[in-house]
C-alpha cells in the first residue's frame, strides 16, 4: 500500500507542477462560495431574472474557469483575464460577489492562473546542481 501511496503522490506532485494549480482552486473556491451565497431555490433562480440568477451564472464560470485552468493549462492567460472580469462581476451582480469573500478569492485565482509560468523538472536527488558555479570558480 505504501508503494502506491507514493506512486499517487508523485502523480500528484507532477499533475500540480505543470498546471496553475492553485490559482485554479481559489477560483474553484470563489465560484462556490459566491453560488452558495445565493440562497434562492433554483426554481426562483430560472424564473427571476438577471438578479436571482447572477450569483449562479457568474460562481458557475469561475468553477468552470477554475477546472479548465488545470486540464488545459495553455490557455491561462485567456482565463486568467476572465476570472478576474467575473470576479468583478460577482461583485456588483451577486451579493457583494459571495459577500466580499467570493470576489476576493475570484480576483486571487484569477491573478495566479494568468502570471502562471511552467516550472523546469526537477534534478534526481544527488545530482550535481551548480555546475556553472564550480566551472567558473575554477577558472
Amino acid at each position: 500500500m505504501g508503494g502506491r501511496l507514493k506512486e499517487a503522490w508523485a502523480w500528484f506532485r507532477a499533475f500540480r507542477r505543470t498546471r496553475p494549480f492553485w490559482g485554479g482552486l481559489w477560483c474553484l473556491a470563489a465560484g462556490a462560495w459566491i453560488i452558495r451565497s445565493m440562497f434562492f431555490s433554483f426554481v426562483l433562480a430560472v424564473s427571476g431574472g438577471w438578479s436571482y440568477s447572477a450569483g449562479y451564472i457568474l460562481g458557475g464560470g469561475l468553477v468552470l474557469i477554475g477546472l479548465v485552468s488545470w486540464f488545459a493549462p495553455h490557455y491561462r492567460t485567456l482565463l486568467g483575464i476572465m476570472a478576474v472580469l467575473l470576479a468583478l462581476a460577482a461583485f456588483v451582480a451577486a451579493n457583494l460577489g459571495g459577500y466580499l469573500l467570493g470576489s476576493v478569492l475570484g480576483i486571487l485565482g484569477g491573478s495566479m492562473v494568468w502570471a502562471w509560468g511552467e516550472k523546469a523538472p526537477r534534478r534526481a536527488r544527488g545530482g550535481r546542481r551548480r555546475a556553472s558555479a564550480t566551472a567558473s570558480a575554477a577558472s
